[in-house]
């Protein structure tokens, strides 16, 4: 069994309690998965990225990955203590994700579910006490701390995971926003990963697509390929099964210091 946490809460403080308490729940520690917590960076849409890896990477296997990034301004303020947690299960993994901006928008594009089930925390407090899982003072707590990815994230994971009966209601995923085609990550190398699959663009090598705000980049099959200091769209290693994300890269720099882009710019496709 493995437990992923994808986060944005990393400061020392809160990143320590998240690993601790994930650790005290399932009996060993998490593989801690940092995302920027910039206000200014749509950063869900990283989380998003993030999630369809570790599915990959964990092949459907026994475990638990657990998603804490929403908007915390505009959209967000429509819940009563911020957006809700969901889950569903894809093979023997079970996702639980917060729901709200793009943090479930890739597992949308993949049609990895048609459900989320949603929890409403006030009637998972009431059923939490009622079944003896939790004691009074800790299932009331869930309702109101500010910390809820800390509290309620990961001891609702342990409980869905251990077949309890927690109350839900269903979310389409059709409800879930689409995902700009963006750059949801950029590597240490500078490569920049994007949300757009090669069939969405006819990939084919020397291909030459259109950017409206970066101007023409050729496909090409590999980076051993692509011609120094020249910009270039290959296949990366990110996605899941057949389906791979592109990725832009410089060969011999950055992509990210030569575009200067960042983590959710859009990547305007010419029509």
């Amino acid at each position: 069994m493995f437990v992923t946490i994808i986060t944005d809460c990393i400061d020392a403080n809160a990143f320590g309690r998240q690993m601790t308490r994930a650790a005290s729940l399932f009996g060993f520690p998490p593989v801690p998965v940092a995302i920027n917590p910039e206000f200014e960076l749509p950063s869900d849409i990283e989380a998003s990225g993030h999630l369809i890896d570790m599915i990959d990477a964990s092949r459907g296997q026994n475990g638990i990955i657990l998603v804490n990034k929403a908007p915390r301004s505009g959209g967000a303020k429509k819940w009563p203590n911020g957006t809700p947690f969901g889950y569903f299960w894809y093979q023997n993994t079970l996702i639980v994700s917060s729901i709200d901006g793009y943090a479930l928008s890739l597992i949308k594009k993949f049609n990895l579910t048609s459900i989320i089930n949603v929890f409403d925390i006030p009637t998972v407090s009431e059923f939490v006490k009622a079944e003896g899982l939790l004691d009074e003072y800790d299932a009331n707590y869930l309702v109101n701390t500010q910390f809820r990815s800390f509290e309620f994230l990961p001891r609702v994971a342990k409980w869905v995971y251990d077949k309890h009966s927690i109350p839900t209601t269903s979310l389409n995923i059709s409800e879930i926003s689409n995902c700009p085609n963006s750059v949801f990550f950029a590597d240490n190398f500078g490569n920049l990963k994007t949300t757009i699959l090669p069939g969405e663009i006819d990939f084919q090598n020397g291909k030459i697509i259109e950017f409206t705000n970066l101007g023409p980049i050729t496909c090409y099959n590999r980076l051993k390929d692509l011609p120094n200091n020249t910009l270039g769209l290959i296949i990366g290693s990110s996605g899941l099964k057949e389906r791979r994300f592109l990725e832009i890269m410089y060969q011999g720099g950055s992509a990210k210091s030569h575009l200067k882009l960042n983590i959710g710019d859009e990547l305007k496709l010419k029509n």
